[in-house]
């Protein structure tokens, strides 16, 4: 069996949701805490997208496309190795924004139920999850202490 990009993919995707499922419902379980707080997780990932990455520079595909324009990102992405790789980026990205928000709403102790909608969010549209979850950390009370000026 050939390794194709699809494969890719769907494993990338499928690996994701534990994670994602642990920072919901399990946040402060040991597990979590070694496997996906640790950073571990999203460091397999980034591996996984370096790994996409150079495989692309190295590979017939190397001299289409670049970051420093739209259209040299949008050829960039006609190669389905590449765009695996920038799916596999946003994946890695926005489960270490999730794990930001458990870690961040933990030490502000701001409710369980406020960080699910956010984290559903960042998980499935992420910009818009982390936004969610600026307003809601600004709008809250929290019980850090304030700051001492310096």
């Amino acid at each position: 069996m050939t390794l194709t990009p699809e494969m890719l993919f769907s494993a990338a995707n499928t690996a994701v949701l534990p994670a994602w499922l642990l920072l919901l419902v399990a946040p402060q379980w040991a597990v979590t805490r070694r496997l996906v707080r640790s950073g571990l997780w999203p460091l397999l990932l980034a591996a996984l997208y370096a790994a996409l990455l150079i495989g692309h520079y190295l590979g017939a595909h190397a001299t289409e496309g670049s970051f420093s324009t739209l259209s040299g990102v949008a050829a960039l992405f006609q190669d389905p190795w590449a765009l695996t790789a920038g799916w596999v980026h946003y994946l890695c990205f926005d489960l270490c924004v999730g794990i930001w928000e458990v870690q961040d709403a933990e030490q502000r102790q701001l409710p369980w139920y406020v960080r699910v909608p956010c984290l559903l969010l960042t998980f499935l549209v992420g910009p818009i999850g982390f936004l969610l979850y600026a307003v809601l950390r600004r709008a809250l009370p929290t019980a850090l202490p304030a700051a001492q000026p310096s």
